[in-house]
């Protein structure tokens, strides 16, 4: 996954921010009891806020944990954990597992082929547990990879089939609440994948990777471009933040908004040289985390 969606530490208060932290580690230890450690590189910060809304929105009963772990191998770290941490880890490894399927045919990637043989088993059978949502990442994927190889400079049309994948995954259960989180989902999904690729494009320009914003990119300024992205990005967000407002969240609000409202922005922030050195250091643990 891709590490967008995640808190903005500044502003959020200090028992909030361990509270998420335990989620994280909740998720990251589900991970790796579940999938083993080929699973618990995995980890995201996407899904940790998954766990939360779908923690909050089901009012979900959660456990703590207190473990020690590779990361923090002296003190033991707090972990919370419930449904929804199980449920979010089986999505991740599930998505993660097709992108590695899809390296290996693709480009013949020895890491996308040894994350398959390591995930196959334990993923058919989440599969089993859930086809509606693995069918429709399976088709997503391969869409997207279709859309690759055409090259299509469509940022519309290749966003929104991420988001239909992230919207899939979000809506756990087929109840009332599916209308709002499958909204939330889909325009969170195209965040997501439009932040990717505005993060990328000068990268994937330079290696000649696929890059659906190519073209808008070269046909602007640098300063140019990013406040194009900042309209469109700002775009999925009101419609996220329209669906969020609608559900009854109460446990954790205060942490789903922060994501929702300020943690989103960060990396566009610091591409336009408008976060602090503090945000940029947080910025550059997070690749080495993801």
């Amino acid at each position: 996954m891709f590490g967008y969606i995640t808190v903005y530490k500044p502003e959020l208060k200090i028992k909030d921010y361990y509270k998420y932290r335990a989620y994280y580690c909740g998720l990251c230890r589900t991970l790796l009891e579940e999938f083993g450690v080929t699973g618990q590189i995995t980890l995201s910060y996407d899904l940790t806020f998954f766990v939360v809304l779908l923690s909050s929105l089901y009012e979900s009963t959660t456990k703590t944990e207190v473990h020690r772990c590779k990361v923090h191998p002296v003190k033991k770290s707090p972990m919370l954990m419930n449904e929804m941490t199980v449920y979010s880890a089986k999505m991740n490894i599930v998505l993660s597992y097709y992108h590695f399927e899809d390296d290996w045919k693709d480009d013949r990637s020895a890491l996308g082929l040894a994350g398959m043989l390591a995930l196959k088993k334990k993923v058919k059978k989440v599969e089993r547990e859930y086809p509606r949502q693995c069918k429709k990442m399976r088709k997503c994927l391969k869409k997207l990879s279709d859309m690759e190889v055409q090259n299509l400079q469509n940022i519309d049309e290749t966003a929104g089939c991420f988001g239909d994948i992230m919207a899939e995954i979000l809506v756990c259960k087929q109840d009332i609440w599916e209308p709002y989180l499958r909204r939330i989902g889909f325009y969170l999904g195209k965040f997501i994948y439009i932040m990717d690729a505005v993060d990328d494009v000068e990268k994937d320009i330079k290696k000649g990777n696929y890059n659906p914003l190519k073209s808008m990119y070269e046909s602007m300024t640098k300063e140019e471009f990013l406040a194009s992205g900042r309209e469109i990005l700002t775009m999925m967000m009101a419609e996220v933040s329209d669906a969020f407002e609608k559900l009854p969240c109460i446990q954790d609000e205060d942490i789903l908004r922060n994501i929702l409202y300020a943690g989103v922005w960060n990396k566009l922030n610091c591409l336009s040289g408008k976060c602090s050195l503090e945000e940029q250091l947080i910025n550059e643990k997070r690749k080495d985390i993801i």
